[in-house]
């Protein structure tokens, strides 16, 4: 997503507040966006906690700060001076962390983000967006620049399964219609869940749906997803995210909360940042948290024979 990140801030250099600031990343992707700043285009370098205060300041002093990094050193590193510098004074930083989830995978659980916006929505005002699709980008960064408050954006890969056309984005979408249970999942790896189940028959296919912002409390839960669960249809969380923080359990809170039954329930989530020494790909990290698009199809079988 970085080419489309790319050209949406540069569409927005011409905002005479827009400063982006950047941790030492972004060579041979952002050159453009540097050429459009000029002077407003700043490499902080490895230095990712002042960053962050620099870019508090700037937000107090009416700037429009945009804070670039891989997604571990633009959350975990700077953590302590998001939480005091950024969001105990409700400014508006946009934080902006490239490779969510396992998107850094072979890289080892230093460069893993599986824990990011879990941590983050611990922090008063923060807003996280998770884009799934490349066309998601340019409508993200018109909203996050318009939000008057902290947000962090969790870019990955898009991957808009072939032959399909991207849905608008929107906090909440729904890209298949079925029988089968109700399937929630959270940015890019909706494409792969969308790949795998369309073709499958009416009586086993899920409702599939997009969630691209959180909390889950910012927006309201879709009638029909909520139609569909009250009629006795099973449902599945999706994420690159361990489940502690993430939307499973904020979505098991909300339902139990509310009142809505739920006949069946599973977390298919990222297990945790060590996998006992082994390390690979994004993909092959997804087949050993059981996220590969088999595993998916799998668990989506099993809960529509339950709900029979």
């Amino acid at each position: 997503m970085r080419k489309e990140l790319c050209d949406a801030l540069v569409a927005r250099a011409t905002d005479p507040n827009m400063i982006f600031l950047t941790g030492d990343l972004g060579f041979m992707a952002l050159e453009p966006l540097q050429e459009a700043l000029g002077q407003r285009f700043i490499n902080a370098g490895v230095a990712e906690q002042n960053m962050v205060s620099v870019a508090a300041a700037m937000a107090k002093d009416g700037w429009q700060p945009w804070c670039y990094s891989i997604a571990p050193f633009c959350f975990a590193r700077p953590f302590e001076q998001i939480r005091n510098d950024v969001c105990l004074h409700d400014l508006a930083v946009k934080l902006l962390g490239n490779g969510g989830g396992y998107g850094y995978g072979v890289m080892g659980p230093t460069h893993h983000a599986i824990d990011d916006y879990g941590a983050l929505l611990t922090l008063p005002f923060m807003k996280v967006f998770v884009p799934c699709f490349n066309e998601d980008i340019e409508l993200t960064i018109e909203t996050a620049a318009r939000w008057q408050h902290p947000c962090y954006i969790r870019l990955g890969r898009g991957e808009l399964p072939k032959g399909e056309q991207c849905p608008s984005c929107q906090p909440w979408r729904r890209v298949l219609s079925g029988s089968g249970p109700v399937v929630v999942a959270v940015g890019p790896i909706a494409g792969s869940a969308w790949a795998v189940l369309r073709d499958i028959s009416e009586c086993n296919r899920p409702d599939l749906w997009i969630l691209s912002e959180l909390p889950l409390l910012a927006n309201a839960l879709p009638p029909d997803l909520l139609a569909r669960l009250a009629s006795g249809a099973g449902l599945i969380i999706l994420e690159e995210h361990i489940s502690h923080g993430g939307v499973s359990a904020m979505m098991a809170q909300k339902l139990l909360a509310d009142g809505v039954p739920v006949r069946s329930f599973a977390s298919l989530n990222a297990s945790g940042l060590a996998l006992h020494g082994v390390y690979g790909s994004q993909q092959f990290l997804r087949r050993h948290n059981s996220l590969a698009p088999e595993d998916i199809l799998q668990a989506v079988l099993s809960f529509s024979g339950d709900n029979k």
